[in-house]
């Protein structure tokens, strides 16, 4: 059964805090939870900065309790080697996910697939790794997955914010990221924002090949999604054929040459959503009209608890019991904790 968007969400309250004595940029979000068979429980795949990745477990009384006091972190992601092309450093871990099969991780030629972020001479690309179970080892294959473009192309200055799923009718990986251009596109509203774009792969390829552009901000003035678009989760939905969930932000960046990321991903982040009725969920997307909160509406004593400024990268968890957990981090830049929602529809 597929998702069915909610219009109602209950808020959980804090999953994962940063670090005790920890202070400065120390982020803690952009989740990823899959169904781990080898300890018959949820395992969570996380921007965890420094390092900028890790994982936990859930150790709830059972696969419906995700909230609060329910994840045990295990400490970084175990690698076994670099991937020959920038450094062993990456972030932003996402698993592999079956399309038909959400929040389980695709077992493609008797392996896990992982997706991540590297960084190479100041710029951002994609790589990938494997392992025979989601505790690991990781293993990076060599090079990048998904560089960044050339020139005046939409993604030529970054390829961030990944997220994998694999089409096991079609045999066929598909990636979504976040390209970030050097250059001025040739859009009204925003011509520096961020887009989501896609590539694909087919088992045997050694790297994916570029779509382009997928979801660019939205040309509608005030629209939530006009300034720039960030990471997306692709699921199968009820009343349309695929549903994504994305962070995006009405505000378009005006970044200068030294500007940091505040500038090239100005506030607020919001999550939202959007919809997709092909077969194959690479084009024919169309935007919801409002998000999901926006900033302004967070109630007093969730911003108490560190909610605020944005609202970043958002996950989708169908559980068992029809309940469906919305995690997302929120707070200011570089101080972002991890919270979760919950909807039944």
């Amino acid at each position: 059964m597929g998702f069915l968007i909610p219009e109602r969400w209950t808020r959980g309250g804090l999953v994962l805090s940063k670090p005790a004595g920890l202070s400065n940029s120390q982020v803690v979000g952009d989740p990823c939870v899959v169904w781990d068979p080898d300890i018959q429980q949820w395992r969570m795949f996380l921007f965890y900065s420094p390092p900028g990745h890790a994982h936990a477990v859930c150790i709830g009384k059972d696969a419906n309790d995700v909230g609060p006091g329910c994840w045990r972190l295990e400490g970084p992601i175990r690698f076994t080697n670099s991937d020959g092309y920038g450094s062993a450093a990456t972030h932003k871990p996402y698993i592999v996910q079956d399309a038909e099969h959400p929040g389980r991780a695709a077992l493609v030629d008797g392996r896990y697939w992982m997706v991540s972020v590297g960084q190479h001479l100041g710029r951002k690309y994609i790589h990938r790794a494997y392992a025979d179970k989601l505790a690991g080892p990781w293993t990076f294959e060599p090079g990048p997955l998904v560089a960044a473009g050339d020139g005046d192309a939409w993604d030529a200055k970054h390829a961030d914010a990944v997220t994998g799923i694999y089409f096991p009718r079609r045999e066929q990986f598909v990636y979504f990221y976040m390209g970030y251009p050097q250059h001025k596109q040739p859009r009204h509203l925003s011509p520096m924002g961020n887009a989501q774009g896609v590539a694909v792969q087919r088992i045997g390829e050694t790297g994916a090949t570029k779509i382009g552009e997928m979801f660019s901000p939205s040309e509608v003035p005030g629209h939530w999604a006009s300034g720039w678009v960030g990471g997306l989760q692709v699921v199968p939905g009820r009343e349309h054929r695929w549903i994504g969930l994305l962070n995006a932000s009405p505000t378009p960046p005006n970044p200068m040459p030294d500007a940091d990321i505040t500038c090239e991903e100005p506030a607020p982040s919001l999550g939202g959503f959007a919809y997709c009725d092909e077969e194959f969920p690479i084009t024919g997307w169309r935007w919801r009209d409002q998000p999901i909160e926006h900033v302004g509406d967070i109630p007093a004593d969730a911003v108490k608890t560190g909610e605020g400024v944005n609202l970043w990268r958002h996950y989708l968890l169908q559980l068992p019991n029809g309940t469906t957990a919305l995690f997302y981090n929120s707070g200011p830049y570089g101080n972002e904790q991890l919270f979760v929602k919950y909807a039944r529809v």
